[in-house]
């Protein structure tokens, strides 16, 4: 999700990075909720069941920072833990979660400079781990007789499965949702796109540029309204449910005061996440993730219409860290954001998965 615009040259390099918007998408890509005007789209039944079973909400202080960690479910139950994708928050589980409360004691946490969480002046993957399994054990997972199961959406994927392969003590089982790893480019990467874009009459900012275009401050927007009819997925879909993707938009925003020059008085509304996280991540650690002899049971769970898993297939750079030997199974008519194109054929994926791994208890 992003409200900015991204040169072409880029988009195949940085599919797990808050890309900016080619100018051409139609309304129902770049704009899926501004039909409704600020009201939230008609729910079934058993969205509105989930939603109403309300998580424990805390945070947790690791390396300086408070997490946000919401929780569901009887402590002592085998655990389950939720970790979403880029720009995103705890609560993109939050109607899926509560299908699992009363067999497991499931958490799901907002990584530093997402949701509600802290922002932090540089962020790592190993400080990712440290916040799942602080938050993982604040929640009570490790309560029960079997370490919980990691389980990670795109972005959120590639830190469950770091913690794979790192801390394999700390999980029973993982569990991938669309993951992929490719990342921003190097900056040599980057100068050889902009020397090629040239050669083909394109031009691209230098690298200290795009830096600073990702460092920027976040657009705030005078009414809920006008923020709402801003929210749009990354990599570029048609949501599959609307009324999901508005649960989502109304928890990624925040109140803050509106600025001089900008439109209306008083306060406004922004996003939650930090723009400048890209430009503030150490990736280095994931250079030597090898995931080739992962010992922990891992499975990926993807959409059979994802972009991200289509780049991927013919991804030259190498950066799949996935092991080609790992399962996949394939949720039909769903893109990458398969939560919200194809929920319930998650939850029954997922509750397939943990029957086989992990018996809940009864």
């Amino acid at each position: 999700m992003a409200d900015e615009r991204l040169d072409g040259g880029l988009r195949r390099m940085e599919e797990d990075e808050p890309a900016r918007l080619t100018p051409d998408l139609p309304p129902e890509i770049a704009a899926p909720l501004a039909p409704f005007n600020g009201a939230a789209p008609a729910s079934p039944a058993w969205f509105q069941d989930a939603i109403a079973e309300a998580p424990e909400r805390s945070f947790v202080a690791v390396a300086g920072a408070r997490i946000e960690l919401l929780a569901w479910g009887q402590r002592g139950r085998p655990g389950l833990i939720f970790i979403h994708g880029n720009s995103a928050h705890a609560d993109w589980w939050s109607f899926i979660a509560p299908f699992f409360a009363k067999t497991h004691r499931v958490a799901a946490l907002s990584l530093s400079g997402m949701g509600a969480s802290d922002w932090r002046d540089a962020y790592s993957f190993d400080l990712f781990a440290d916040e799942i399994f602080a938050c993982a054990k604040a929640a009570g997972l490790y309560d029960a007789p079997v370490r919980p199961v990691y389980i990670g959406h795109s972005f959120g994927g590639a830190q469950a499965l770091t913690s794979a392969v790192r801390f394999p003590e700390r999980m029973s089982a993982c569990i991938l949702v669309d993951t992929g790893f490719g990342g921003p480019p190097t900056p040599e990467e980057y100068e050889r796109m902009r020397v090629e874009a040239l050669a083909r009459g394109e031009v691209l900012p230098d690298w200290g540029a795009r830096l600073s275009q990702r460092s920027g401050r976040n657009r705030v927007y005078p009414t809920l309204e006008a923020a709402l009819a801003r929210f749009r997925f990354m990599p570029p879909q048609v949501p599959g449910n609307l009324y999901i993707a508005d649960f989502i938009a109304r928890r990624s925003l925040k109140r803050v005061p509106l600025s001089e020059g900008e439109e209306g008085s008083g306060e406004g509304w922004t996003w939650r996440f930090d723009p400048g996280m890209w430009s503030k991540l150490d990736r280095s650690g994931l250079e030597n993730l090898d995931a080739s002899g992962v010992i922990t049971p891992l499975v990926h769970v993807i959409g059979d219409r994802s972009e991200i898993i289509r780049r991927h297939s013919g991804f030259e750079r190498g950066h799949d860290r996935i092991p080609a030997s790992v399962r996949r199974i394939v949720i039909p008519d769903s893109e990458h954001h398969i939560m919200v194109d194809q929920p319930l054929a998650l939850v029954a994926t997922l509750r397939s998965l943990l029957t086989v791994w992990a018996p809940s208890v009864t």
